[in-house]
């Protein structure tokens, strides 16, 4: 890519927040389109490393969503995780994603305390879109 147009890539990105999610990164991007408008890029990153691999690879998937539609989403949104944790009960937050223990993670996530369960029950599970 040539220096101008990263330039003008980076310029584009006016606010930015990562999510770490396990061996995922999620990446909300707001983003400035030519006529200024401003709209969400969500991003998410997976890091995939394949036999034999010595760096590891990251699959991406964007997904862009304009102002007009924010209320949809989050109703959208609150709806169908409120339905999850009806079916579910009270959701237990990953813990960081750590390559060094990345096994011990994988088999037994460790127990919250019964006072972070109760703020995580009460915030939802995207507790920034209540």
């Amino acid at each position: 890519m040539e220096k101008n147009q990263e330039e003008r890539r980076e310029q584009e990105i006016v606010y930015s927040r990562s999510v770490k999610a396990g061996k995922r990164i999620y990446y909300l991007d707001v983003r400035k389109a030519r006529n200024e408008d401003l709209y969400l890029c969500i991003t998410e990153s997976k890091r995939r490393q394949g036999e034999g691999e010595e760096t590891p690879s990251f699959e991406k998937h964007k997904v862009f969503l304009y102002k007009e539609d924010f209320a949809h989403f989050t109703e959208g949104l609150q709806d169908v995780i409120a339905y999850v944790q009806q079916q579910l009960g009270t959701i237990e937050e990953r813990p960081e994603w750590n390559p060094e223990n990345q096994d011990k993670q994988e088999d037994a996530a460790e127990p919250k305390n019964a006072e972070a369960a109760e703020e995580t029950k009460k915030k939802g599970l995207f507790g920034i879109f209540k």
